[in-house]
C-alpha cells in the first residue's frame, strides 16, 4: 500500500483521520480509526454485540497491532463483565481471549443458586481475512470476508448440567462480512454463527430441547458522524436450547467514540431479552479498549 493511496482515502469524503495514517507511518499504526473495531464481549474484534470480519489493532499489513479491553453490561436482574486482549497480525490473522464473570444478583436467591452466584467463562478466539479488504476495496462491492472459530469453556458445569445443558464447554464457528463505504461514511457488518451456546455459553452449551448446531445472525450498521464518533445498532439471534428458559434475541444502540489513537469508548443501550426465566434485561453496556 503506498502513501498515495493512503493519502487519497484520508481525503475521502473529509474522514481525515489520525496523522501517522495519513502521513504513511504504517508502523505506528496505519489504520483508519474506529476500522478496527471495537471489542465484542468475547474479544475479538466486532461492536459491542457482534463480532466483525475486521482484525483488531491499529496496524495494517505491514506490522502487528491489538487491543485489551474491559466492559460491564448492567441490567436490571444481572451483570455481565469481560476482560480481554486481542492481537492482529498484518492485518491476515487475530487471536483474541476473553474472561466473562455473569452475576446473578439477588436473582441467583430466587433461582435457588445463591445471592451474587457468578457463572465464569474463558473465550479463545482465531479469525483470519480471507477475501477483501473492508477499507481499500472501495471500487468494488466485495466486503471483507474472514472465518473464524471460538473455543469456550464456561465454569459451574455441575449446575449447567442441572439446568439440562449438555456440555460445559463447546466451539463455534463465524462467518464475517464488514464493508466501510468512505463516501457515505458507512460501517455494515454481518455474520454468521454455527453455534450450540446458551447465553453466549456462560450457560453451557446443548440442551434438553436441542444439542445440534444452529445457524445464528450477527447484524450491525454504524455511521462516521464525525472522524472519531460511530453510532450505530445491532442484532444478534441466538439458540433456544434450554427447556428451563427461552432464550430471545439481542439488540443494542451504540456509541463509539476514539478518544484518542490509543483509546476508545464504547457506551450502548442493550436488550438482552429474558435471561433464565427473569423478564426483561435490558440496560447499559459501557466497554474501554486500549490498542495499538
Amino acid at each position: 500500500m503506498t502513501k498515495r493511496l493512503i493519502a487519497a482515502l484520508c481525503a475521502v469524503s473529509g474522514i481525515i483521520l489520525a496523522a501517522p495514517a495519513c502521513a504513511g507511518e504504517l508502523r505506528q499504526g496505519g489504520k483508519l480509526l474506529l476500522t478496527g473495531g471495537v471489542s465484542a464481549i468475547e474479544g475479538s474484534a466486532g461492536g459491542g454485540l457482534a463480532t466483525w470480519s475486521l482484525i483488531a489493532g491499529n496496524e495494517t499489513d505491514a506490522g502487528i497491532g491489538g487491543t485489551a479491553h474491559a466492559t460491564i453490561v448492567e441490567l436490571p436482574d444481572f451483570d455481565l463483565k469481560s476482560v480481554g486482549v486481542a492481537l492482529g497480525v498484518r492485518n491476515r490473522v487475530e487471536l483474541s481471549y476473553a474472561h466473562q464473570v455473569f452475576n446473578t444478583r439477588a436473582a441467583g436467591a430466587t433461582l435457588g443458586i445463591g445471592r451474587n452466584f457468578e457463572f465464569g467463562q474463558d473465550v479463545f478466539g482465531a479469525k483470519v481475512r480471507v477475501l477483501g479488504d473492508a477499507v481499500y476495496d472501495q471500487d468494488r462491492l466485495l466486503p471483507q470476508i474472514s472465518v473464524g472459530v471460538q473455543y469456550k469453556r464456561a465454569e459451574k458445569a455441575d449446575i449447567i448440567a442441572a439446568i439440562g445443558g449438555k456440555q460445559a464447554e463447546g466451539t463455534d464457528f463465524l462467518i464475517s462480512a464488514a464493508k466501510l463505504v468512505l463516501s457515505k461514511s458507512l460501517v455494515i457488518g454481518s455474520t454468521v454463527r454455527f453455534t450450540k451456546a446458551n447465553h453466549f455459553g456462560l450457560l453451557g452449551f446443548g440442551g434438553d430441547k436441542s444439542d445440534a448446531y444452529h445457524p445464528e445472525f450477527e447484524g450491525s450498521a454504524g455511521v462516521l458522524i464525525s472522524p472519531r464518533i460511530l453510532l450505530g445498532a445491532e442484532v444478534r439471534t441466538n439458540p433456544d436450547n434450554l427447556g428451563f428458559a427461552r432464550e430471545q434475541s439481542a439488540y443494542d444502540l451504540f456509541a463509539a467514540w476514539q478518544v484518542q489513537r490509543h483509546v476508545a469508548m464504547t457506551v450502548a443501550y442493550t436488550d438482552l431479552g429474558d435471561i433464565a426465566t427473569v423478564k426483561r434485561q435490558r440496560g447499559a453496556f459501557l466497554s474501554i479498549q486500549g490498542g495499538f
